[in-house]
């Protein structure tokens, strides 16, 4: 098997040492847990680069910077832990319903020295549960937590729920439809099926007041060149609405990162984004995500 470098350097992926060095022992936690829980099918450097990094890389492009990011049913801490180690400056927290993979969470951020709460808890569960700061009972504190992180107050709530492999769309919009008052926006990494699930949604009037925009389109094809993986297609709605069979031909194989938001919200985060693209296209560095985005002119700070 490969070394993590070698990954790395085969998809032309440029890391610091010290992330090599975290996200080296991140895998051999994961995997050394993974003997005893069923955490990821990824069980080599390759695939691990290929998705899960990639994957992680993907999402990050679109978080501003210290950003309050809930990672929605992290399994074995994918995306979660893994923008962590690329973003330091992001405040991530992990939830699951499972207690032995909130176990396993736990001791593996223990291990690799993170500060990121965990919460043995679904992820609407916890919302509801930030509305009322007293209730701690679903927060798991790890030894290298200074004080609590249960969301206290409105400058303290989420901004971006992180969502990959957890549910069809339909059943993540029925979820969260009550709590749109406690983050800002949904991004999801999600397959080539993304369209019929945008579909089924419709048909149930769940997207009536959201706005979707894919935000990122890239190859999973593990032969792929990360120069590949790194090139931007951003589209909204509307742009994708008389492209559906088109896209359905092109994008085997492929993934999106989407987000999904209030229409109310959709003008004031699609010009950040569209920001956010142009200083990427102009500095030629698309991992690099400082300060490329503009704070909202409103009392909810985006």
């Amino acid at each position: 098997m490969e070394s993590l470098q070698e990954s790395l350097k085969r998809y032309n992926i440029s890391l610091t040492k010290d992330q090599i060095k975290q996200l080296d022992s991140y895998c051999q936690l994961l995997w050394d847990w993974n003997s005893r829980l069923n955490l990821t099918r990824h069980i080599t450097y390759e695939r691990f680069v290929a998705r899960d990094l990639v994957d992680a890389m993907a999402i990050a492009e679109f978080l501003r910077n210290k950003e309050r990011i809930l990672d929605v049913g992290s399994g074995g801490g994918m995306p979660g832990i893994i923008l962590k180690i690329l973003r330091p400056d992001l405040h991530v927290e992990l939830c699951d319903s499972t207690g032995k993979k909130t176990l396993a969470l736990s001791e593996i951020v223990n291990e690799l020295y993170l500060d990121i709460p965990v919460h043995h808890a679904k992820a609407e569960t916890l919302l509801a549960a930030s509305a009322a700061p007293k209730n701690k009972k679903f927060t798991k504190q790890t030894k290298y937590q200074k004080t609590t992180q249960e969301p206290k107050n409105e400058n303290t709530r989420f901004t971006t729920l992180t969502i990959r492999a957890v549910a069809k769309l339909t059943q993540l919009l029925r979820m969260f439809s009550p709590y749109w008052t406690l983050f800002d926006r949904l991004i999801l990494v999600k397959g080539p099926n993304w369209i019929s699930e945008r579909g089924e949604a419709r048909h149930y009037n769940l997207m009536n007041k959201l706005a979707l925009r894919v935000l990122k389109n890239y190859p999973t094809n593990i032969e792929q060149t990360q120069t590949e993986l790194t090139q931007i297609t951003t589209q909204t709605e509307t742009q994708t609405k008389n492209q559906t069979e088109n896209q359905t031909k092109n994008e085997h194989g492929n993934s999106v990162v989407l987000q999904i938001c209030r229409k109310d919200d959709f003008e004031q985060l699609d010009k950040i984004i569209d920001n956010h693209i142009k200083s990427l296209i102009e500095s030629r560095r698309p991992q690099n995500t400082k300060n490329n985005f503009k704070k909202i002119n409103r009392s909810r700070k985006f």
